[in-house]
């Protein structure tokens, strides 16, 4: 009995290693030698890029395929804090458009800088128009601010871009940055981008629009990785979702 309990007990921890150690490792070499395990119940796929893709061959990218499906979607970093605007992002975000694709346009949040000044940048620097997803808020540091303090400062660039634009902007952050900091009922208003790479499926129990799910993925056009994403619902919904459609 005592041998049956011993050998229980390596068993166990044979399996806990295997779940929590080896499974996300090999998802995570599959990814990065471009052998990525695309997420299957999802047909609507897109991509995230900004000058670290440099420069784009947008024909080669038009027919592009992620898995099965082709590449429908298109979100494009545009400023970080209060004066960075990326250095691709014009050419891209109209060659976006150009090339057929549904488009996007994200801010990089600085907690440190005035959340004000960041949502009049990015307004200043990003024309969304009908057809486009709304803007995005990609918050991802703390900058040393409480959590209370950190949410105040993300909901005043929410708000004031809200106002501009006419739509819900889009909040995009990973798994446990949102479930430790943006956890609040005022930020289930906000259509979730979620960032959470490496496993089999999603781990947030919220509603959530997309998902951003490798780091590592490769396609043709783009040279080096570029970040994989799927949007969880139909074509319909996507439409419903972009500015301009009702």
């Amino acid at each position: 009995m005592r041998w049956l309990g011993g050998v229980a007990i390596v068993v166990f921890y044979i399996y806990v290693f295997h779940v929590y150690v080896v499974s996300p490792l090999t998802l995570r070499w599959k990814g990065i030698y471009g052998e990525a395990d695309y997420p299957t119940e999802y047909s609507i796929r897109g991509i995230d890029i900004s000058h670290h893709q440099g420069t784009i061959d947008w024909e080669k990218l038009q027919t592009a395929k992620i898995g099965d499906e082709p590449v429908r979607f298109v979100f494009i970093k545009a400023t970080e804090g209060k004066s960075l605007l990326d250095e691709n992002f014009n050419s891209n975000f109209y060659n976006a458009r150009e090339y057929g694709f549904i488009r996007g346009a994200y801010h990089y949040f600085k907690p440190k800088v005035p959340a004000r000044q960041q949502a009049e940048y990015f307004l200043k620097q990003v024309h969304l128009e009908e057809g486009d997803l709304p803007p995005v808020l990609d918050i991802e540091e703390t900058g040393g601010l409480s959590p209370q303090a950190l949410r105040e400062c993300a909901l005043t660039w929410l708000n004031i871009v809200e106002k501009k634009c006419g739509v819900k902007p889009i909040l995009y952050t990973y798994y446990k940055f949102r479930t430790q900091y943006l956890n609040t009922p005022e930020f289930e208003a906000y259509p979730y981008w979620l960032a959470h790479y490496y496993v089999k499926e999603v781990a947030y129990k919220g509603e959530w629009k997309f998902w951003q799910h490798t780091d590592c993925g490769k396609l043709p056009g783009i040279k080096g990785d570029v970040d994989l994403n799927v949007y969880n619902g139909s074509m319909y919904d996507l439409r419903q979702l972009m500015i301009g459609e009702e």
